[in-house]
Parts: structure tokens; sequence; C-alpha cells
């Protein structure tokens, strides 16, 4: 994993714009839609395709680029391909994140988005929901089945990056705990069991990226996010016993990858809504370094969480490890100005050193805000690295 050791270098979270044919082609969404089988038709416009995001993220002036998740119907959903042992079966029960407390506090608003569509960014191109929601069961043995799948998306970004003259490049996956909410077991004696099973799957993965030479991001999206489904029913111990779990199990599944090859991701979830019932970072940040990665992305322009730089003061962060804060946030439409992109970068690097720091993204941007403001905002973090850079190492 490269360091910034000359200057702040410049990545993101994962997802970005991606083109209307390639949405027609295979789906996209927030949720566990079923993606579409594109086929060799898929895979002809993926090789095309992800050459051209990754130059655009090299020309904008990001370092360490990915392929914009551009293989996947969504963050979570693109497992559905390639986990064994589940079955899809129509639903009665509504969207988990519906279910929130932050909803239930702001019903009104919440009723009027929805109905409106502004939770999220949705192309013309993107399909709506099945009127008919689909669950997840799981109905026998756990494994992975996305080899092919997963050697492409390898491929086409190890093909990229030859064209482009990237830095480095990664690839985000999904952690256990966020692939397991929303699917139910009716295979596994135990809850352990059923999360283990994910694990091991998902580790099949997790070591195809990094055999390829790739950083594996790990997005664990649903941690943090539980707290708000849970409450006002569960205590902080409970929680967070429920989360201990779920670490140890991801810890299982990196078993033999290096740590330097590994980014965790965390955030609230993606939706624009109030947040006011998000779990304070300081809460879980236990959890977060205890596991084996090398750095750390997080929300940290979100203004519900910017003031949580602070945490990080207290915090005994591990030798050699690196904090990527988000400096522009997928929560606004309103692009960053690259001086505020510079001082929130020069405080962490005040905190753990500049040498222990990138520049990040809160979430992806892709689908979150409109395609133009997600890449001016790629572009503003990679001018608020370079006037932080020019002041650090002055």
């Amino acid at each position: 994993m490269k360091r910034s050791t000359e200057r702040i270098l410049t990545t993101h979270a994962g997802a970005l714009p991606r083109p209307d044919e390639l949405i027609r082609a295979i789906g996209g969404g927030a949720g566990n839609e079923p993606a579409k089988d594109g086929g060799s038709e898929l895979n002809a416009m993926l090789r095309r395709l992800v050459p051209e995001v990754v130059r655009h993220q090299v020309e904008l002036g990001i370092d360490v680029v990915n392929d914009g998740e551009y293989g996947k119907p969504s963050w979570t959903g693109y497992v559905n391909q390639r986990l064994a042992g589940f079955e899809a079966r129509p639903s009665d029960t509504p969207p988990i994140f519906e279910t929130s407390y932050d909803m239930r506090q702001f019903a009104d608003y919440y009723g009027e988005a929805i109905r409106e569509g502004t939770l999220w960014h949705r192309s013309v191109a993107q399909e709506p929901p099945p009127p008919t929601p689909v669950e997840y069961v799981c109905t026998g043995p756990i494994r992975y089945a996305g080899g092919a799948i997963i050697g492409r998306d390898v491929e086409n970004l190890r093909n990229a990056l030859k064209q482009t003259g990237a830095v480095e490049g990664f690839l985000p996956v999904a952690a256990p705990a966020s692939v397991e909410v929303g699917r139910k077991n009716e295979y596994y004696k135990s809850e352990e069991e059923f999360v283990f099973a994910i694990a091991e799957a998902m580790g099949e993965e997790y070591k195809a990226i990094t055999d390829g030479g790739f950083v594996v991001q790990i997005d664990d999206a649903w941690v943090p996010a539980l707290w708000d489904q849970m409450l006002p029913d569960v205590d902080l111990a409970t929680y967070l016993k429920y989360c201990d779990l779920r670490i140890e199990a991801l810890n299982h599944a990196l078993e033999g990858i290096p740590e330097a090859q590994v980014r965790y991701h965390i955030c609230w979830g993606s939706w624009h809504g109030p947040h006011v019932s998000d779990v304070p970072l300081a809460e879980i940040l236990p959890l977060m370094l205890k596991i084996k990665a090398g750095a750390f992305v997080f929300e940290a322009a979100n203004v519900r969480h910017e003031h949580e730089y602070h945490v990080w003061e207290g915090a005994d962060l591990p030798e050699g490890k690196i904090l990527i804060p988000g400096v522009v946030s997928h929560a606004t439409n309103v692009v960053e100005h690259p001086e505020l992109v510079a001082e929130r970068l020069t405080k962490y690097a005040d905190i753990v050193g500049k040498e222990n720091v990138m520049a990040g993204t809160d979430c992806g941007l892709g689908g979150r805000v409109h395609p133009q403001v997600a890449w001016a905002k790629l572009g503003a973090l990679a001018e608020g690295a370079r006037i932080a850079s020019a002041r650090l190492w002055s």
C-alpha cells in the first residue's frame, strides 16, 4: 500500500458514476436487487469502460484508483451472483433502512423523500426496485462461486492500470457483517456458524484481489448503521457485542492476507437524511482498530461527523497504520472548496503525521450525487490535497 511520503496521496471510497449503457446492462441500486446477467456483451463493455473510468480518475489527480465498481449492480447486492447456498424469495418486509430509528423520528421527511426519490441520486437509466421485494435465504452450505467474475474484475483493473499509469489500484468488497444484513439463515445451527460461513466464502474473494496484486477495501457500512436499526431497543453493550462477533469473523476471512494490502471502510449509510441517530465514532473506534487492516477509510466531511477528528487525538493508532478520512462528502451536492479540503487534511496530518494520511471520500459518490457533481468533488479533493501538501512539505 502506497504511503504519503512526499505529498498527500489521493483516493476515494469506491463507487463512481457509471454510464447509462452500463446501468441498463448490469442494473444498479443500493439494495439487494438481483443483478442482470449481461454475459459476454457485459464483459466486452467492461473491458472498454474500466480503462475509461480509471483514466478519468488519473486525469483529475487521483493516485490510488479503482474500477468504479463497474462490475457490480450494488455494493452488497453483487454477492447474490457470487455466493452459493442462498435462495431468492419474495419478501413482504420493507427494506431494512426504512425501519430505522432515524426514519421513525423524521417520518414526514422520509415519506416525502421516498415519494420524490431524493434519498439517493437515481439515473434515468436506472429501473425502479421490483414491486415485490426479494430476500435471500440460506438453504444450504455457503460457498464462493464467483471466481470467474472476480477474475474478470481483477484483469480489467490490471489492464486499465497498464494503460493509464495509475499509482496503485484497489477493489472494494463487502464485509461479512454487511453481506449478512437482509439475509436469513435456515441452514446453519447458530448465528455464529452462519456469520463465519459467510466470512469463509468472502475470504476467497478478498484473497483473489490481493493475489492479483491489488489492495482490497472491505466495505462495512452496516456495522455503524445497525445501531440506528436496533434503537431504541438495545443498549450500547449489546450492540458492541453483536458487532464484535462480526469483526472476529472478518479477521478470520483476512487470515493470510498482509495487512498492508487491506483497507477497511465504514460509513453511516449513504442516504440523504438527518442521521441524528448515528452511533458516535468514539464508540466504535475500538472495534475498527481490531481489524487486520493497514488503512481505515471513514466519513470525516459529513457535517454529522466532521467534528470527530478530535477522537483521533486520544486514540492509540498502531504503528504503520494509515488514515483515509473523507474530505469530500456524498451527503451534499455542494462541491467542497479546495481550501476546505486542505484544512481537513492538515488537521489529520497534525494529529497522526502527514505520512499516515491520504485524502479520501466519505463514501462512494456514484449513485449518491449527480455524475457532474461527483467528478467535480474528486477534482476538488485532488486540488485540496495539492494545497495541503505544499503546506505540509514546505
